[in-house]
């Protein structure tokens, strides 16, 4: 993780709108990649004036949203901002250009932005020109960089974040003897998958998957297609053994990117390509090596959340590649006695060089335990 600015414990009131200025922006969950999620708050005289988060892409950003939505003139006001303010120009102008305009005389900032083009700058200007600027304290920053972990990562690695999902029995298996796995997790469960998936930029599973499940990987959230967009699908698949006739390729106006091997034969990579599926090689020697590579390109075209959701080989080749951030494991309350475990992996040789979460929440969801563990923060 970046180290943090040098920062101000905030006294209780600031941290009151702090905190609301993070609930204002989860409410921009699944809309504003590749940008991250911003909220924010004007106040004067201990009066919130106006507030605003940020909508989407193209859209305005938080900090102009709360001042155009103010009550009275913001001259001499605070502005409380859960994400640094930009200096820089985008598909919107700078928000610091737009907070000296306001007349706003102090910012108080809950995280940093680790992205080049951010990183301090827009701090810098405020205070160059007279506006004095403080940061939270680390219990709220901490909170503010935990919303935003898909954007960060990505501003630092290049990488999306990687989240690995699963279900499960209370042995440990993903699926009997006989490959069956319908349904492992509840119905409530299930449900709490799509809502991820709309929120996800991309969904990947391993060609076994594909090949047994042909799913279509789009999400269903309260019955119907999520109408602000659709998470690119991914397909890991070192032959290039995707058919042309899958659900995937056929059956959801929603991008597909196969990453194979080398080694996949020519004419079916062009195959797949004709059907309008993107197909990347992955290079490199072994499975572990293909996993960053296909990181790698999906973090070019602006993958910063990809959501894992199976099979164990493919699981345990992005864990041996060092690639998981976080898990979500819904634990069933049933056994299975046999079948095929969580991961496939070549692992650790002892305990204590096992990966340990550096987070860990629980939650009753249904009949199921969900379980979501940090395995690093960003």
């Amino acid at each position: 993780m970046t180290a943090s600015p040098t920062q101000t414990l905030a006294p209780e009131r600031d941290a009151f709108h702090l905190g609301r200025t993070l609930e204002l922006a989860r409410r921009g969950s699944g809309r504003t990649s590749p940008n991250p999620l911003v909220g924010a708050v004007v106040v004067k005289d201990g009066r919130p004036l106006g507030e605003g988060y940020h909508w989407g892409p193209g859209e305005p950003h938080a900090e102009a949203a709360a001042l155009a939505a103010c009550s009275e003139d913001p001259a001499g006001s605070t502005l409380y901002v859960s994400l640094e303010p930009c200096a820089h120009h985008g598909r919107t102008p700078p928000c610091a250009e737009a907070i000296l305009a306001a007349g706003v005389e102090r910012v108080v900032i809950a995280s940093d932005d680790p992205s080049a083009k951010a990183s301090g700058r827009g701090p810098e200007v405020l205070r160059r020109e007279g506006v004095e600027v403080q940061w939270a304290g680390e219990e709220v920053a901490q909170e503010a960089r935990l919303l935003n972990q898909p954007f960060r990562k990505h501003a630092i690695t290049g990488r999306p974040l990687v989240v690995f999902k699963s279900a499960l029995t209370l042995d440990g298996r993903v699926a009997t003897r006989t490959g069956d796995s319908r349904w492992i997790s509840s119905e409530e469960s299930r449900a709490r998958v799509h809502r991820w998936r709309a929120d996800a930029d991309a969904v990947a599973v391993g060609i076994g998957t594909a090949l047994a499940d042909d799913p279509l990987l789009t999400a269903r959230v309260d019955g119907g297609e999520v109408p602000t967009r659709v998470a690119r699908r991914v397909v890991f698949d070192s032959g290039a053994r995707l058919p042309v006739s899958s659900r995937l390729v056929r059956g959801a106006d929603a991008p597909v990117t196969l990453i194979c091997s080398p080694a996949a034969p020519r004419s079916v990579r062009d195959a797949l390509a004709a059907a309008g599926v993107e197909v990347l090689v992955g290079e490199g020697d072994d499975e572990a090596a293909r996993v960053g590579a296909g990181l790698d390109a999906l973090g070019d075209r602006g993958v910063q959340s990809l959501l894992l959701e199976g099979g164990p080989r493919l699981a345990g080749a992005f864990l041996d590649a060092g690639e998981i951030d976080e898990v979500r494991a819904f634990v069933a309350p049933i056994l299975a006695g046999g079948g095929r475990g969580v991961l496939e992996a070549e692992g650790v040789a002892s305990i204590a060089d096992a990966r340990r979460a550096v987070g860990v929440e629980v939650e009753r969801i249904g009949d199921d335990t969900l379980l979501q563990a940090r395995l690093r923060e960003w």
